[in-house]
Order: structure tokens, then sequence, then C-alpha cells
């Protein structure tokens, strides 16, 4: 069974509908690439997978989770499901280790120590070992980006959603979040990002889904990003390159 699967999943927002019968499925361990132009869609279906988006019609499964049931424990879906913005979102007035140590302590129970621990894992892990008492204020936007990455992997999650997590960083700060995030596909993170990133796609992507207008237009292996089928993902790897 895949570990995440859409099934015909439409959205609309008032009158705009922006997923218009969008379906596919992802396997353990393997990194999915959505690309496409603003207002394709592409994070839109990102944001249901983690239910920040309810679905009109259709069926969205992930770790085991009926995501589109109205019955769905919301709580228990984020465990298994990290994501990440292209926003920090990170709490100024705590550390980066008190913003990391924060939801496993409240939402996994654990005490201090062993928050602590699993807070040292994952700064390492993104190569922050030496910025846990620093404020978010004090990082540049690249390490604020991998202590937000670092955070989500705290409550060790099985699948992580990224939303265009590099669009607000110069190509240096750009480079450093990458290789975090390829440290992650090597790692067997199952992984869907939402990104510009068009080399970076081609290089780990195992799937890569080009959206237009609301629709899956191009699915295949990164090899459609230097074969393009159709005009329409010909026209954007060029724009984006």
């Amino acid at each position: 069974m895949p570990i995440v699967v859409l099934k015909d999943v439409k959205k609309s927002f008032g009158s705009l509908q922006v997923l218009h019968g969008v379906s596919f499925s992802v396997e353990k361990g393997e990194v999915v690439a959505l690309i496409g132009a603003s207002g394709s869609g592409k994070s839109t279906a990102l944001r249901c997978m983690d239910r920040l988006e309810t679905i009109d019609s259709g069926e969205i499964h992930v770790c085991g989770h009926r995501v589109d049931d109205p019955g769905l424990d919301l709580r228990k879906l984020r465990l298994d499901v990290g994501i990440v913005f292209q926003s920090y979102n990170l709490f100024p007035h705590l550390t980066i280790e008190e913003n990391i140590v924060l939801a496993p302590r409240s939402v996994k129970k654990l005490d201090k120590a062993a928050a602590r621990e699993i807070a040292r894992g994952v700064l390492a892990k993104v190569g922050l070992s030496d910025k846990a008492d620093t404020y978010p204020e004090q990082l540049s936007g690249g390490q604020q980006q991998r202590a937000a990455i670092a955070r989500s992997l705290a409550m060790e999650p099985q699948v992580m959603l990224f939303d265009e997590v590099t669009s607000a960083l110069d190509p240096k700060l750009t480079g450093e979040v990458l290789r975090v995030i390829e440290g992650l596909a090597a790692s067997g993170m199952t992984m869907i990002m939402v990104t510009h990133e068009m080399g970076f796609a081609r290089r780990i992507a195992d799937q890569v889904v080009f959206m237009h207008k609301g629709r899956i237009h191009e699915h295949g292996s990164a090899s459609i990003l230097t074969e393009p089928a159709t005009a329409e993902l010909r026209d954007f790897v060029s724009e984006e390159l």
C-alpha cells in the first residue's frame, strides 16, 4: 500500500475550482516534486494532505489515515506528517532548542531530558548543532529554515511535506537548505515538495508531478524535465532554468 494516495481530489474556493480531479500515489521512501506555475494548484494539493484544507470530493490517504474523513483524528495525522512552509514560523522569544522541544513535550509528553536529546539529534542532522541556544533573529534565513525543518523532524514523522521552502532565500542560502533535504532523501525519508528548483528536482525526485490549471498535466520520472511531452511543461521548464 502506498504511503500517500490522492484519488480524484477536487477543491474549490468559492466559485474558483483549484483542483480538478488530482490523482497520484507515493511509495514509502520516495521523493516527489510538485511543480507548476503559480496558481496551478500544487500548494493547495500539498495542504490538503495535512488537512490544512478540506477537499470537496475524492479521497486522500496518508500514513494509513483517511484524511478526507470528517471524523479524522488530526492529532494522530500530524504525528505522522511534518510540514515546512516558506515562512519559518519560529517563535522569536524562544531559543532554537526551545522551539524544537515544544511539540515533543506538549504533544508527545516527553520529559525535558528526552526532548532535549531529540533536539540535539535533529539539529545535528541539519547542521545547526552550535545554534541550540541562539534566537531566530540571530540566524540567517537559511539557518532559520533549517531550524524549521529540524522542528518538524523532532516529531519523527513518516512523511515530510515542503511548500516552496527556498523561495524566500538567496542562492547561497537555498543551497544550504537543499543539501539538508538531499540528506533526508538519502536517509530514506518520504518527501513531497512543491518547488521551483528544477535542477534539484531532476537530481533527487523519484516522481515529478507537473500541475497546470489545477490538473496533473504530466507525471513521471525526473526525465520528463529534460524530455517534456507537452508544450506547457517545455515552456515551464525553460522559464525556470
